[in-house]
């Protein structure tokens, strides 16, 4: 499950980023295939341990054939959660099998059952037809030696796409390719099946040193090194696995270089990241390693863990491990800065021994994810009370005096720690929590914040939170400069900022040939229309819109790219498909009602724009789109009863408002419609449209004076409102807006 929803919703985040509508998670549902098997016998038992995994790809190199040469990194490596990534159950895993709630999973000797996972916990790996093989829910705690639900409370139905018979759950797209050796999915779409491969079960040594070459090991063999001594090399094997991240190839090798390959997830969405950057949803490591100052200074995965072992090389528990930076006179880290001296006694003011002195409890606090697996949180941020009151964000002081409640807890850092706390990180994460929720204003802070950020993927967070107002000469020039940066996510950030500006375009062609891929395939994103068939950028963007097409979301990045061409047909084919594998996600529906919009389909759009409605109870934007379109088919009573339903959801919605003013206005309620302007007007004051489509109901309702007092309210906000100065001269003439 390390990778389980890791795929997914990496790959929802890039697609909101990029599809320029409103937008909800693009997850949900699935199919369902039965799952309640009756008690097995001892042969059918036997048989979960006898047959072998038949594989069509051979090793070259399997890991037992290194034992020879390396046998003490074998040994280390054997009994490792790498090791056991995957693999057939053992006879202990076959007797807890056996007490599966309900009944062990069915396997035949063609296709038995897989364990996927170690500690501390694993799951049944059930076959299925086209080549599937699905990760039950209900999985094995080998410590407590009991069963328990993943999802602990959430009760997951049959057809959601989150249900363990779902694409959402399933092995082959979302779990295998950090948990097997050499693997392949090798799906075809045509018949939505799988014939996947691997050479080995688990993480072997080949998933992270590479295919050696041929006569490896003998007398006459060249070196073999594909990191050439490059620790920060060797970290970049680590992170496909070890980071909320989406695939752009999928032909990653040990050696090659991470942002070839991925696209690492930003703290952009505030249900994926805390404005801090401390980890909210299951985001595992490298986001937060890229956004700390530690990651920033050349801190690597090896410094801290040992890769055959996955343990820490030092004890964490009594800081062993972090006093190898920190113990005078500091590490001399990247740029030849060292890491500041600290004493653990004086800096904690907690007693030795206790959590309180641990470097850990404090600065790597853990979040438990399905249910019963801690993960530490590698940002190693300062905890600051202050931010708990203010935004909601957890900190590691109230973890451990939840009692005493947040205003002793706040009072006491501020006592120890005082000015330390309101530093940087502090405005940031205010910044960003602004930005996160699409305060009026926030550009401001980000702004003033970004010439002396230096750590790159919060430059980079900050110009994805910047898009919604790139027309802004200050944001646009700041983007302008970033597409320089030296720093590739900052230089793809910068393209994505500039993408909706159509102007823009010459400024984004040059980055086609960016000797980074990441920033190569956002610029060939902005520029896909106009792409020449089989030119270079073409093949590498088709290559990786293509890779998740096993997945809705991944049917939505090609369908989105469909519409941008034109290919509306082909668009609205492609969404359709999405939507019968993940009928339950609000944010494919509103992409085909879109596409139904530019195809002239207004009735068929409104249809895909209220099943979102439907399934986001509490979302007006998707109520207020179903409106428009069934306006724009001409059903004004559906039109008015969906305006009124935005409004419901979202009293202050002053667009809805206006709106719903135009159309009563249009069905000749003209005292209704002046209650909806007027309404319109209250919550939004700054936007002349309002006042100037009240003037024009006062008009018809022959009052001319209210009429011209709102004109005048139109033409202060807007001194060259063209409408408002054409009703001036010519008011006996003028109508309400349609």
């Amino acid at each position: 499950m390390s990778t389980l929803l890791r795929a997914a919703r990496s790959l929802c985040t890039h697609v909101r980023a990029h599809a320029h509508t409103v937008l909800a998670t693009v997850l949900c549902s699935g199919l369902l295939a039965g799952f309640i098997g009756c008690k097995p016998t001892e042969p059918a038992a036997a048989a979960l341990t006898s047959t072998p995994v038949v594989t069509t790809k051979p090793a070259a190199t399997s890991s037992e054939s290194c034992r020879t040469c390396h046998a003490e990194a074998f040994a280390a490596w054997k009994p490792s959660d790498h090791a056991r990534a995957n693999r057939m159950p053992s006879e202990k895993e076959v007797a807890a099998l056996i007490t599966f709630p309900g009944g062990a999973p069915t396997s035949t000797p063609e296709a038995p059952l897989m364990i996927l996972g170690n500690k501390p916990l694993w799951q049944p790996l059930v076959p299925k037809p086209g080549g599937r093989w699905q990760a039950h829910e209900i999985a094995h705690d080998p410590v407590r030696g009991d069963w328990f639900n993943v999802y602990g409370n959430e009760n997951r139905q049959p057809g959601e796409w989150g249900h363990w018979t779902g694409r959402g759950m399933n092995w082959n797209s979302m779990c295998a390719p950090c948990h097997m050796t050499s693997y392949k999915a090798n799906y075809d779409p045509a018949t939505d099946a799988y014939r996947s491969t691997w050479s080995e079960q688990g993480i072997g040594c080949v998933q992270c040193h590479g295919e050696p070459p041929a006569g490896h090991g003998t007398a006459d063999a060249a070196a073999f090194d594909p990191f050439k001594g490059d620790r920060s090399r060797m970290m970049q094997t680590c992170l496909p696995c070890h980071a909320r991240n989406e695939a752009l190839t999928q032909n990653f090798k040990p050696g090659d270089s991470y942002n070839d390959h991925y696209r690492i997830v930003l703290p952009t969405d505030p249900m994926t990241f805390y404005p801090d950057g401390q980890q909210r949803d299951e985001d595992f490591t490298w986001t937060s390693v890229l956004l700390s100052r530690m990651g920033h200074s050349g801190v690597t995965c090896l410094d801290c863990h040992d890769p055959h072992t996955n343990k820490t090389i030092l004890p964490a528990s009594n800081n062993a491990l972090c006093m190898q930076c920190h113990e005078a006179p500091g590490r001399v880290m990247v740029g030849g800065a060292r890491a500041v001296p600290i004493d653990p006694l004086k800096h904690s003011h907690h007693a030795d021994g206790t959590a309180g002195n641990a470097c850990i409890s404090c600065h790597m606090p853990t979040t438990n994810y399905m249910q019963r697996a801690p993960r530490h949180d590698h940002g190693w941020i300062k905890p600051d009370p202050l931010l708990t009151k203010e935004l909601g964000i957890p900190n590691a002081c109230s973890k451990c005096h939840e009692k005493e409640g947040i205003d002793w807890v706040i009072a006491k850092a501020d006592a120890l720690y005082g000015e330390k706390l309101n530093s940087r990180q502090r405005q940031r994460t205010r910044a960003v929590a602004a930005a996160q929720t699409g305060r009026s204003g926030f550009e401001s802070a980000l702004l003033e914040l970004f010439p002396s950020e230096d750590i790159p993927a919060w430059r980079a967070t900050f110009l994805d939170l910047l898009t919604p107002v790139a027309e802004q000469a200050a944001v646009r020039a700041l983007a302008e400069r970033s597409l320089q940066a030296t720093d590739p996510l900052e230089r793809a950030a910068a393209v994505r900022l500039l993408r909706p500006l159509a102007d823009a375009r010459p400024l984004i062609r040059p980055l086609l040939e960016d000797p980074v891929r990441l920033v190569r395939l956002d610029a060939a994103l902005s520029l896909t229309n106009e792409l020449v068939a089989h030119s270079a950028a073409r093949i590498e963007l088709d290559t990786y819109i293509n890779i998740a097409n096993d997945q809705p979301g991944g049917l939505v990045r090609i369908g989105l790219d469909q519409a941008q061409r034109g290919l509306l047909d082909e668009a609205a084919e492609t969404l359709t498909r999405a939507i019968s594998w993940d009928e339950n996600s609000p944010a494919i529906h509103e992409y085909l009602g879109n596409v139904q919009i530019q195809r002239q389909r207004p009735a068929e759009a409104a249809a895909r724009f209220a099943a979102a409605a439907r399934l986001t109870p509490t979302d007006a934007q998707s109520a207020y789109f179903a409106a428009l379109a069934y306006a724009q088919a001409g059903t004004t009573d559906e039109a008015e009863r969906w305006l009124r339903l935005a409004l419901q959801r979202n009293p202050s919605f002053d667009r809805a408002w206006y709106n719903l003013g135009l159309l009563l206005a249009q069905k000749e309620d003209l005292t209704g419609a002046l209650e909806a302007l007027l309404k319109a007007e209250s919550y939004a004051p700054s936007i002349a449209d309002y006042p100037y489509a009240t003037a024009t109901i006062y008009l018809r309702m022959n009052n001319r004076l209210a009429g011209s007092e709102a004109l005048v309210r139109a033409l202060t906000i807007d001194p060259n409102h063209a409408p408002s100065r054409a009703l001036l001269r010519t008011p006996k003439e003028m109508t309400a807006p349609k």
